[in-house]
């Protein structure tokens, strides 16, 4: 009796093109979900800078008034408010005077206003980092004798600050991303 071979029919390796759509579909809402996301985290890291900076320019303008009885004025640094991505800080006379030199790249132009008096200030800072058009305003405003604040030399409105916190100021900061 001759064998008969009893051949089994080959399944195919690899994914059919169902499977396929739909782990792209999968990738796509991931993908619609997580940029957005990223972009918040991202603006709010940037952001940072602001406050960290302000800080420091806090620091080093109480300093200087402790030398010199008078808080020390700072023409906008970089002079052009920057958009989305870092640039170079130069510091102008004002702002070496002061011993204010940001670490690295920055992304918000730095000013620092003094009332008439010199016993107030405004330090504010400006950033366009979602390139919208729209900056984002940031400052610290110390009043001066008479209670009265000054106004920021990077667009900052010092009334729309609580006087001796760093906080957001102007008509232009509404983010949500807060």
């Amino acid at each position: 009796m001759a064998a008969t071979s009893t051949r089994q029919p080959q399944r195919a390796s690899g994914f059919t093109l169902i499977e396929l759509m739909f782990v792209v579909s999968i990738i796509g809402i991931l993908s619609v979900i997580a940029v957005p996301l990223f972009r918040t985290y991202q603006f709010r890291a940037k952001s940072a800078e602001a406050k960290i900076n302000l800080g420091a320019l806090r620091v080093l303008e109480h300093s200087y008034f402790s030398e010199h009885d008078q808080f020390l004025a700072a023409g906008p640094e970089p002079a052009v408010i920057p958009g989305s991505s870092a640039t170079v800080f130069n510091p102008t006379a004002a702002f070496e005077a002061l011993g204010f030199r940001p670490e690295g790249r920055v992304y918000f132009s730095y000013g620092v206003a003094v009332t008439t008096d010199g016993v107030g200030y405004t330090a504010d800072a400006a950033a366009d980092i979602d390139a919208d058009g729209i900056p984002q305003l940031w400052g610290f405003a110390k009043p001066d004798g008479n209670g009265a604040l000054g106004a920021g030399q990077v667009g900052c409105n010092a009334a729309a600050l609580t006087a001796e916190q760093i906080g957001p100021c102007g008509p232009s900061y509404g983010m949500s991303v807060f």
